[in-house]
């Protein structure tokens, strides 16, 4: 059974515990502390567990050139990078609104640092949980501190080696107990043939002592529901308020009716699951006594008769009689009174018969 932690308070996971649904608001709040707000209620609203944001401190993320370079994307909010992710970046004062409104509405609330300071904040913030995006998850030095700091971690590993995430699980294991580790392909939107969801299972094998999970960008809610079926014990979507805003994500986000149906979805799925023990269930009853089948005799057998197989013949039959899978167990065995043509072959009137109880 998987590692089971509590990654948020009161809310575990891993092994037979729902799979925890994050909304990654991430930077479609467009820089605008309203819209943050009503994505955080729309996520509360469709059943998320978790509205997730971006945080940054740009002079630690990027390098002055970096900010500097010109970025004439459609998708632009200035005429350099660094006025670009300074107008979607919010201020520690905002965050702080954002986790008070969170916790008003009632769904747990975090970020991913993706820097070495703006994970000190999340944790001076004090988040149930630190992400680790992709671009960080080989970098090392902010990965050792990140585990350090003693929170639930979940780590994405877009971008990486098999190689690289057993060193990752190696340092962070070596520091930090709770995390899990999320499959994921850093493409916006995601094409499905580069999805590549039997990692999963190749994490579930290298890694068994800790929960495995999902992070997607394709579009749509099938491959998340795929990736639920096979394990995925936490997934994370990014979420939007319109897929046409001006953005890099939006294309690859789900709006709102999405983000509802897929968590509909997973409860079903995590319901249609099951313990793993193949059984006739309760509900299958009505439909074995009207439709199941049981040996009938072929011809007349009198009593006393030595049974052979030329002599029984399967069908559904009332009453019912010798269920249909023991019709060899009755060869050689002698029935204790006639037995018309036709007619059941009930366990009573075969010696030495012994049914068997289903488990």
């Amino acid at each position: 059974m998987p590692l089971k932690f509590e990654l948020c308070p009161g809310r575990m996971i891993g092994g037979s515990h729902p799979c925890f649904i994050i909304a990654e608001i991430g930077q479609n709040h467009q820089g605008d502390i309203e819209i943050a707000k009503k994505m955080i209620k729309m996520a509360k609203d469709c059943g998320a567990d978790c509205a997730k944001f971006q945080k940054s401190e740009l002079e630690y993320k990027f390098n002055k050139k970096a900010l500097e370079r010109p970025y004439n994307s459609k998708h632009s909010w200035g005429k350099t990078y660094g006025e670009h992710k300074r107008h979607l970046e919010l201020s520690h004062e905002q965050y702080r609104e954002l986790q008070k409104y969170a916790e008003e509405v009632g769904i747990f609330f975090t970020a991913s640092g993706m820097d070495e300071m703006a994970v000190d904040f999340l944790h001076e913030l004090n988040v149930p949980f630190l992400k680790v995006g992709s671009g960080d998850t080989n970098n090392f030095p902010y990965l050792e501190k990140t585990a350090k700091k003693g929170r639930p971690m979940v780590v994405s590993s877009g971008m990486q080696s098999m190689e690289t995430m057993r060193r990752v699980y190696k340092m962070v294991k070596e520091h930090n107990q709770n995390f899990t580790i999320l499959q994921c392909t850093s493409a916006y939107p995601l094409e499905a043939e580069d999805v590549n969801l039997r990692v999963i299972t190749e994490y579930q094998k290298e890694f068994p002592d800790i929960p495995i999970g999902y992070s997607g960008h394709e579009s749509g809610i099938s491959i998340t529901l795929a990736a639920v079926a096979l394990g995925a014990k936490v997934v994370e979507r990014h979420v939007t308020l319109d897929k046409t805003w001006k953005g890099n994500d939006h294309s690859a986000s789900l709006e709102p009716s999405e983000l509802a149906e897929l968590v509909r979805s997973i409860r079903l799925v995590e319901r249609s699951m099951g313990c793993g023990i193949k059984k006739m269930l309760p509900c299958e009853k009505p439909c074995h006594d009207k439709l199941g089948k049981s040996v009938v005799a072929k011809v007349q057998i009198p009593k006393g008769t030595v049974l052979t197989l030329d002599m029984l013949t399967v069908k559904v039959a009332e009453p019912m009689g010798v269920p249909a899978e023991d019709i060899f167990e009755l060869v050689g065995k002698v029935v204790m009174t006639d037995v018309e043509e036709d007619e059941s072959v009930t366990p009573e009137v075969v010696k030495s018969y012994v049914k068997k109880a289903k488990c």
